[in-house]
């Protein structure tokens, strides 16, 4: 107590000078009409500056989650889209009732969204980081996607983070089939540009042409089938002359890539374990 009376002994002047400032202020603005319109469009500017630096922080923040959803909601349509033009292929009539098999297909796929925090587009072994790790179900080998199309496969999985092999990656494979025509091959990046990709291994019999859309054929174990890759903008010959090798406009756009989502799928992820069980039961038996 005996300090604080010190304390105030010491500085009164002051506390007497503020005091009667604010008294002034509200006399001032209070009993004169001018200065206190003055005060109140000054206070109004303020104020609406602070609500205009309110809203958009807020809207920021709901952007990014509606982008998250935008990219959920976009790879569930374009799945329903997939299915729907299969069924319309093979329908008789005018039926285009869906079957319940494949409807449960689309149930069965469980997305986890995420955020890209970091990436390099200019090197042949690009990678990508992304926000979600094992703690979130994430495991080695899954597929990743993007509202547009396929993004890559995910290749290093810590708690928290993983890491990603995109397409632009040129050790990525990825089985792919041109829709509507039902020819296989598998895309792969030569190391250039960002946005293009070969299909290469192309039958030489196969029917198609420039326009024509590239999607995955579900037999990687990895991507369900009908997954957007990109559209073919030119047709070469592959070395030997046996197959085709096309060049593919890839969907996704690598460069301004933010959301994600993580396909974890139980029924892929064991496909993917057996598969990988017989290569290694063929090269043992190989040795042997």
């Amino acid at each position: 107590m005996r300090n604080l009376l010190e304390f105030l002994a010491k500085y009164y002047n002051w506390f007497l000078f503020v005091i009667l400032e604010i008294v002034s202020c509200l006399l001032l603005f209070q009993y004169n009409n001018y200065q206190g319109s003055v005060w109140i469009n000054s206070a109004n500017v303020v104020n609406g500056k602070l609500l205009e630096l309110s809203s958009s922080i807020e809207a920021f923040f709901s952007m990014s989650k509606a982008n998250e959803q935008l990219t959920l909601r976009n790879f569930y349509l374009e799945r329903q889209v997939g299915q729907l033009r299969r069924l319309y292929t093979e329908a008789t009539g005018d039926t285009l009732t869906p079957d319940a098999g494949q409807m449960e297909l689309l149930e069965r796929y469980k997305l986890v969204p995420a955020k890209v925090v970091g990436s390099t587009l200019d090197r042949q072994d690009n990678l990508m980081t992304i926000d979600k790790g094992s703690a979130d179900g994430i495991e080695p080998d899954m597929g990743v996607v993007s509202g547009l199309g396929v993004v890559g496969v995910t290749f290093l999985v810590g708690d928290h983070y993983s890491v990603v092999m995109p397409v632009i990656n040129t050790k990525t494979r990825i089985s792919c089939v041109i829709r509507g025509r039902g020819y296989f091959g598998y895309l792969q990046w030569d190391g250039k540009e960002s946005g293009i990709a070969y299909l290469e291994d192309v039958p030489r019999h196969a029917r198609f042409k420039k326009g024509d859309w590239v999607e995955t054929n579900g037999y990687s174990s990895i991507f369900p089938p009908g997954v957007m890759v990109g559209k073919i903008v030119q047709t070469y010959n592959s070395r030997d002359g046996l197959s085709y090798k096309l060049k593919v406009q890839l969907a996704t756009d690598f460069g301004n890539l933010r959301d994600v989502s993580i396909i974890t799928d139980k029924e892929l992820i064991e496909r993917a374990r057996l598969l990988e069980t017989a290569r290694d039961s063929l090269r043992q038996m190989r040795r042997e």
